[in-house]
């Protein structure tokens, strides 16, 4: 099930510090946390309360994670570890085609630290040693984007808020 602990070639990450485990129930509130810490200045602007926003969090978190588990059922469902520590997730499926990363967050902590550019060179790497391209949704105004060109995904499909970012096999 595992694909990506059994990789070969994990070289960046592993540099890095990252290690990872497929993620159990257990993790549901890690992953909980991790999500509200991606949507933190998006719903700064809300008048709602605290609870509200909890609530609401936690009501986003699940229907994602249903859908996820629903659609993509043959995903390795990572928690990226450094140090010790959870700090971030990765969700990926590998098709045929291509292989599709589904999720990749990192605690706010975490990010701009050259993590997540270590984790998808990897990513890169992997797909393009068996001739596959890689691709994932991103949110238009998310501030990864700027790495994803960097690295040569170029935006597929126009998908409303999110576009579909493909990087062809090398």
């Amino acid at each position: 099930m595992n694909h990506f602990r059994e990789a070969a070639g994990w070289m960046r990450a592993a540099g890095a510090g990252l290690t990872f485990r497929g993620s159990t129930e257990a993790d549901l509130p890690f992953l909980l946390h991790l999500y509200a810490s991606t949507r933190l200045e998006e719903l700064a602007v809300t008048s709602w309360t605290e609870a509200q926003k909890a609530a609401f969090l936690d009501m986003q978190f699940q229907a994602q994670h249903a859908h996820y588990r629903k659609y993509y059922p043959d995903a390795d469902w990572l928690v990226v570890t450094h140090a010790g520590s959870d700090i971030g997730r990765l969700y990926i499926e590998r098709w045929p085609g291509e292989h599709r990363i589904i999720d990749i967050a990192f605690l706010p902590a975490f990010r701009g630290k050259g993590f997540g550019s270590a984790l998808l060179s990897d990513l890169i790497d992997e797909a393009a040693a068996i001739g596959k391209a890689v691709s994932i949704h991103v949110e238009k105004h998310n501030p990864a984007m700027r790495l994803y060109l960097r690295l040569g995904f170029t935006v597929a499909e126009d998908k409303g808020v999110y576009d579909l970012m493909l990087r062809p096999a090398a």
